[in-house]
């Protein structure tokens, strides 16, 4: 699996990120804008399980985006809530699957826990 947006989709329906609710329910479409077209992923968040495919399917919240934006999020480099700050991802439908972005992408690269910085146990 050479491209690393379906690498990141894949590791999330294999294992969801440990920082997911257990409660959490709903769906979530991407569409990412590249040279070739539209791109669409498709997620649905189940009791802490996520389940990915590519179809065009209605969702909770859809997010769009460039792909090479959306490369930048895979690799820790871009901040989903920033991102949205700053109008480079827009959102439609439910706010609150914008703010759980930040706990499905990972953290920029060398990033550390404050707590490591002070010496406190975390």
């Amino acid at each position: 699996m050479s491209d690393p947006i379906e690498a990141f989709f894949a590791q999330l329906a294999r294992q969801a990120p440990g920082r997911l609710l257990r409660r959490t329910a709903g769906t979530i479409r991407f569409e990412l804008e590249g040279t070739d077209g539209l791109d669409v992923w498709h997620l649905t968040i189940d009791n802490g399980r996520i389940g990915v495919d590519r179809r065009a399917r209605q969702a909770d919240t859809v997010i769009r985006t460039r792909r090479d934006f959306f490369l930048r999020m895979c690799r820790g480099e871009a901040k989903p809530l920033t991102a949205w700050l700053r109008n480079d991802i827009t959102a439609e439908g439910h706010f609150r699957f914008v703010v759980l972005l930040e706990r499905l992408f990972p953290a920029p690269p060398a990033a550390r826990h404050p707590r490591a910085l002070t010496g406190e146990p975390g």
